[in-house]
């Protein structure tokens, strides 16, 4: 399996905790993010990764040579020129690779007891070219799915705002999902992110955009499965808690 670490982002959200370190290495149950991803990843099966970086890229480097890269195959996708949102940072990162495995692409902050290495087999199976891990959660922003599990467009509750490639988009007739920031892509998706005319790009927009086009679907997370985005400071205590039921 391929996966790429989503570590490029500013971290804001975290305030102090981010002031002197990139988000990758906050510390959650006395290591950091991106040591429990990777080891969670490796678990599930996953043998070559691409980590990105931008804020504070020099430490995140310094802490995987200081590590032995744990002893895995990591590659790193080097933001620090200009950052590249979601979906710059998916395709740069995708190209480093070396074969046309499909991609596992997992936010650094997101921690949760989903079935990663299923995740991954069903995408296979399924044909997709893109799996979303989804839940019934409520958010701002949704992504709606139809009854074969398509997406088919997105809306934001905040500014009413509605978005599909299809004139036909009923919201009536498909079912919101929140995404839950692990996703599934195969060359198929690469090679139509080569054609996106922006450097830096969010990957949502892309998927929306390329519905229509594109074998975009959905896998609900079950109610059940713990799951949380551990970008704000009182969310990383629940995160050590995720990791102590979930992580090896």
């Amino acid at each position: 399996m391929n996966a790429l670490i989503l570590a490029a982002g500013l971290g804001t959200r975290l305030g102090q905790f981010t002031e002197d370190r990139p988000k990758a290495l906050v510390e959650v149950a006395g290591k950091t993010m991106l040591e429990h991803q990777l080891m969670h990843l490796h678990m599930a099966g996953v043998e070559h990764f691409v980590v990105n970086v931008h804020h504070f890229a020099d430490k995140v480097i310094e802490f995987l040579d200081e590590k032995g890269n744990f002893g895995l195959d990591i590659r790193i996708s080097d933001e620090r020129d200009m950052l590249l949102d979601t979906g710059g940072g998916i395709r740069r990162a995708m190209h480093l690779f070396g074969n046309d495995r499909p991609v596992l692409v997992h936010n650094v902050d997101i921690f949760s007891g989903a079935d990663l290495e299923g995740l991954y087999s069903r995408h296979l199976d399924s044909g997709a070219a893109i799996t979303l891990l989804t839940a019934s959660r409520q958010t701002s922003r949704y992504l709606w799915f139809d009854s074969s599990s398509r997406l088919r467009g997105w809306n934001n509750t905040k500014t009413g705002q509605v978005r599909s490639p299809f004139a036909d988009f009923d919201m009536q007739k498909c079912s919101p999902m929140a995404f839950q920031g692990i996703h599934v892509l195969s060359s198929e998706a690469l090679a139509e992110l080569d054609k996106v005319e922006k450097t830096a790009f969010s990957i949502t927009d892309f998927y929306v955009d390329n519905a229509a086009r594109l074998d975009i679907r959905t896998e609900k997370m079950p109610a059940t499965v713990q799951w949380i985005d551990a970008g704000k400071p009182d969310a990383l205590l629940p995160a050590a808690g995720i990791v102590s039921a979930c992580y090896q």
